[in-house]
């Protein structure tokens, strides 16, 4: 059964850091969450179901809350372990440094290494497709990728250089988390963000997202990593990349356009389109069922053909 969550207003709240204590009872699968202390991190992560390892990795400004209706549907064939990225969610980063690509994707496989786990797949949404790529790319047992409106290209004309630096200055003002953070829990700016990507959400989700958006550590945490993002070895290095690879995309997605995973998948070499009508950047909170069958189906696909 699900759990409660507050009652839903449109008033502004004071805002506040997410709470392990006072938020996480109310989280999404709290009930799976524990705390891990590796390297550079204190993990929150969430584990459940049991088989072959399944790793979930959420995009930019997101959190486990991102799967909550995916890791109950794939966790009666596999062992579904989510996590929230450094600085962002409940994660708490030790260190200011570790926001990179390349170093996000290493500090994951360490923390895999330390826990034993062993992922047979990875699914990851938008920028995190660009994180499961590089540590499939780098592991020694490299895992199928799935990934859900993959942020995998450049941004085009005036974005190439505006974006990167306007979260640079964003970032690099102490006050910018704390402005963004003004008035709370605001469920309004919430679905404005979200509906800019092509979503539609029901009230709980805006409400986690809302939650989030009030949060000035997960604020500074996404924009640490906005800033620092460099994807272009990534995507030199796509044509040595053969793990098997499925790419989802929604058609209504206004934030990564679905051309962007086509392009991509041409330059992997095991890798396959499918798109899903009506859907947005969030196609996997809208449409969970449906993702989740393709996901079963295509790792069943992979476990006939292996």
């Amino acid at each position: 059964m699900p759990r409660a969550f507050p009652t839903l207003s449109l008033q502004h709240s004071r805002a506040e850091p997410v709470d392990r204590a006072r938020d996480l009872p109310g989280w999404p699968n709290s009930e799976a969450s524990r705390f891990i202390r590796n390297g550079h991190h204190d993990w929150h992560v969430q584990e459940m179901g049991s088989g072959p390892d399944l790793l979930f990795i959420h995009g930019a400004g997101a959190s486990t809350h991102t799967w909550r209706d995916v890791l109950p549907d794939l966790a009666g064939q596999w062992r579904c372990l989510a996590l929230d990225l450094p600085g962002q969610g409940f994660t708490r980063s030790r260190s200011a440094q570790r926001w990179t690509l390349p170093d996000m994707a290493a500090d994951i496989r360490a923390l895999c290494d330390a826990q034993r786990w062993r992922p047979r797949a990875i699914v990851a949404h938008s920028a995190g497709v660009a994180i499961a790529l590089a540590m499939a790319r780098d592991m020694p047992d490299p895992p199928a990728v799935i990934g859900i409106n993959a942020a995998l290209g450049r941004f085009r004309g005036v974005a190439s250089w505006l974006f990167p630096l306007l979260a640079r200055v964003l970032s690099l003002n102490p006050l910018t988390p704390t402005l963004f953070t003004l008035g709370g829990k605001n469920i309004p700016r919430a679905r404005r963000l979200i509906e800019s990507t092509g979503s539609r959400l029901d009230a709980r989700g805006m409400y986690l997202y809302a939650t989030l958006m009030a949060d000035r550590d997960h604020v500074h945490g996404t924009l640490q990593m906005m800033t620092n993002w460099k994807i272009d070895p990534l995507l030199a290095d796509l044509p040595q990349i053969s793990v098997p690879v499925r790419l989802i995309t929604g058609s209504g997605d206004t934030s990564v356009p679905p051309d962007t995973s086509r392009e991509a998948a041409a330059c992997l070499p095991h890798s396959s389109v499918v798109s899903f009508e009506g859907l947005g950047h969030l196609a996997h909170e809208e449409a969970p069922e449906r993702v989740c069958r393709e996901i079963s189906g295509f790792l069943s696909d992979e476990a006939r053909a292996g």
